[in-house]
């Protein structure tokens, strides 16, 4: 009988034993700044333990020992915790963690193209941003302009349409160039006449952020922005001085210099951007044509900040750029002189622009913004017995009003663009024309609660020649989860005909009518997009997020160009059909630890209902892939490796084209205040030559190529920059 006491008591004291041992830990997960649960948060004790947190971020781990228990604590955009709890616990409230934004990788990043001072995470308009990290690795690719910088985003195409001038034009979701409002620091310095090569004279290296916004957001600034809108916003001052000094050198024979300061006090500010490039013809494929031309480059901007309190502030900015290209037979780009039997085109630019703007703030989030711009743009273009000249004065002023409260803000205002193209004296005939646009706004942010968000806008233009446009506009966000939101918008856009498109570009407007410009009606269009936003944290140094948007825009009455093929001459109609473009963009990207992998691919499905019997756009891919793995160890570091499929497309004859991939590797090496770098861009040497024969050296007529791959090949550059002051970004 004692032996069976013993036996059981023993039983006893290791039962009583591993209770003890087996402890429970209650635990909520709140956001410090507000105090809200965080639903889906983590809490890992080991790869095989852990819990997430419920709708009221409450979480209980079971089963823990005695002693010290390390807990890691993870939410996709905030900071990783990492707590020990000696255990047994013996308070019976549930331990409170207090969860902070990871202001690395997350940052809360306000935009300004929607006129709102909302996060980025709590707009209903989709946008897509750019940060100065992703900023600073696109201007080490290409320092001299931002056609790689947008070219790499998705669903977005950067079309050669002059094989003489390089010049590129940007495709948003495949429609073409003129439908997308190209803006900076909120000024549209970028349309009608200027918009061509602004694209390749716009160097990255004084831009804070940019934002995308894609499909009909005219409600916002006006006409035009029927593909979507690009907003280039610009390094702001701070107290500490910064300075910024970058070399840039390729193997094609281009050299760029870029310099950027910035400091303020309490009562003012500046900052200065100056950039100096020279680039000699290159010529990969040995047809004596210049596939990069030679170019000249030139651009001065400072920017004088005056802060009169602490809640206003006045700002006054000045844009110069000059630049000469020269693109053709390599012989007469030599001579600097064409003739019958060597094409030559030279393009010369003068770009300035002047921007001020005042912005004052009151308690109770009551704002007040005015602002005006001029722009003096003039540009010629010279060929063999051919000359088309002419200057553009646009100006553009802006008063709004912002009021109301956290959860309902309302915005309302009015603007005014004006619009004059004076043609040169060398015309053949003349097609000058002025434009003025009028247009009143109210805009309307409501949070409905704290899982839905409202944005609503209702513009209403007078064009003088086109007379009245009424634009309604809606967004709708939907927070189903913390790891799950939903965007829906549309809206309805215009745009009024004009003489500057891509075709026209092609044909350096050389018999060129603009007889009936002012009978044709304006093109108007109606689109929506829907998207998907999921982000997660996996496991406790993985993270994940997926953005899932589907389009649609129909663009009615579209104005195209047709030739008279008795006189040979060109004019524009209103086609009887529309365009349409609809499709998807999936945007992925995993992190571990330094490393971050992003994939994306982008569905175009673009028709010219009036043409080509239903078939896809003309050199308009309907299939891309992206794919960017990246190791970045921050204030050390920073390594790409990048592939990009394009898929097959019509050339204008219907013939198609092949498919292919694009593969680039870069390298960038911080120290204390220099930073070394190289990219390796399209190292695979893709280029068109490389499909099909290519001899524009003895055109006459090298814009009539197809151009649907790139002529430049592989790019090799290289590069020193140094960075003092708070410009510098090793603590992290």
């Amino acid at each position: 009988m004692k032996i069976k006491i013993t036996i059981a008591s023993v039983c006893l004291m290791l039962i009583t034993n591993i209770a003890l041992g087996q402890n429970t830990l209650r635990l909520q997960i709140l956001e410090k700044e507000t105090n809200e649960p965080m639903a889906g948060a983590t809490a890992y004790v080991s790869a095989t333990q852990g819990a997430i947190a419920d709708a009221d971020g409450n979480v209980i781990l079971t089963d823990l020992p005695d002693g010290e228990v390390s807990i890691r604590f993870s939410f996709v955009g905030y900071e990783t915790q990492n707590r020990v709890f000696n255990l047994p616990w013996t308070e019976a409230q549930p331990v409170i963690i207090l969860m902070e934004t990871d202001h690395e990788e997350f940052e809360e990043v306000t935009v300004t193209a929607t006129r709102s001072t909302r996060s980025i995470e709590n707009i209903p308009t989709r946008i897509e941003f750019l940060g100065q990290e992703e900023l600073e690795e696109k201007a080490v690719m290409r320092s001299a302009n931002i056609a790689m910088l947008l070219r790499e985003s998705t669903g977005i195409q950067m079309q050669v349409t002059s094989p003489s001038s390089a010049n590129q034009s940007i495709r948003i979701q495949g429609l073409d160039g003129r439908y997308t409002q190209l803006m900076k620091d909120g000024f549209p310095l970028y349309s009608g006449f200027s918009g061509g090569l602004s694209i390749m004279q716009i160097p990255p290296l004084d831009l804070q952020q940019v934002e995308v916004i894609k499909g009909s957001n005219s409600t916002l600034y006006g006409g035009g922005a029927i593909a979507g809108i690009v907003n280039l916003v610009s390094i702001q001052p701070k107290d500490e001085s910064q300075f910024k000094l970058m070399l840039d050198q390729t193997n094609a024979s281009g050299t760029t210099l870029n310099s950027f300061y910035a400091k303020r006090n309490d009562q003012f500010g500046l900052t200065l951007f100056a950039s100096g490039s020279r680039q000699q013809s290159y010529d990969p494929n040995g047809d004596n044509f210049s596939d990069i031309p030679d170019t000249k480059a030139l651009t001065l901007s400072p920017v004088l900040f005056w802060y009169p309190t602490t809640d206003s502030k006045l700002r006054f900015a000045i844009n110069t750029t000059f630049e000469n290209r020269l693109g053709g037979n390599l012989d007469a780009v030599e001579r600097e002189e064409g003739s019958a039997n060597e094409f030559l085109q030279e393009n010369i630019t003068r770009r300035y622009s002047y921007q001020l703007s005042y912005e004052k703030n009151w308690e109770n989030n009551r704002s007040l913004n005015i602002k005006g711009s001029l722009l003096h743009f003039d540009r010629d273009i010279n060929q063999f017995n051919y000359t088309f000249n002419g200057e553009q004065l646009a100006s553009f002023s802006e008063a709004n009003y912002s009021f109301g409260t956290e959860r309902s803000n309302w915005l309302i205002g009015a603007n005014f663009y004006s619009d004059r193209f004076k043609e040169g004296d060398l015309r053949t005939a003349d097609r000058s024309y002025e434009q003025n646009t009028f247009g009143m706004f109210v805009q309307q942010d409501l949070s409905l609660n704290d899982q839905w968000g409202l944005e609503s806008g209702f513009r209403l233009d007078y064009n003088d020649d086109y007379g009245w446009f009424a634009l309604p506009r809606v967004a709708l966000l939907y927070k189903a989860t913390p790891k799950v939101s939903y965007r829906l918008g549309g809206g309805l856009g215009y745009k009024t005909p004009s003489i500057f498109t891509e075709d026209t570009e092609r044909l350096a407007f050389r018999n060129l009518s603009a007889f009936n410009l002012n009978d044709l009606d304006a093109e108007r269009s109606y689109g929506g997009n829907f998207d998907i936003n999921y982000k997660t944290a996996l496991g406790s140094e993985w993270t994940f997020s997926l953005n899932q948007l589907f389009y649609y825009t129909r663009l009615n009455k579209p104005v195209v160009l047709q030739q008279d093929l008795g006189s040979g001459s060109f004019f524009f109609v209103n086609a009887s059909r529309p365009v349409r473009t609809q499709g998807m963009e999936t945007n992925l990207k995993l992190t571990y630890k330094d490393f971050k992998f992003f994939l994306n691919y982008a569905l175009i499905d673009t028709q010219l209902k009036y043409n080509y019997g239903g078939l896809q756009k003309p050199l308009t891919p309907k299939h891309n892939i992206g794919a960017v793995l990246v190791y970045e160890q921050h204030g050390k570091w920073r390594i790409g490796l990048e592939s990009y499929y394009t898929g097959k497309q019509y050339r204008n004859d219907l013939s198609q084209t092949d498919d292919y991939w694009i593969v680039g590797f870069m390298m960038l090496r911080k120290f204390e205040k220099i930073s070394l770098y190289a990219n390796f861009e399209n190292f695979n040497d893709t280029r068109q030559s490389r499909f099909e024969s290519i001899n524009l050296g003895t055109s006459m007529n090298p814009e009539a190529l197809d151009v649907w791959a790139p002529l430049d090949g592989f790019i090799l550059n290289a590069g020193i920059i140094l960075e003092l002051g708070g410009a510098h970004h090793d603590d992290h």
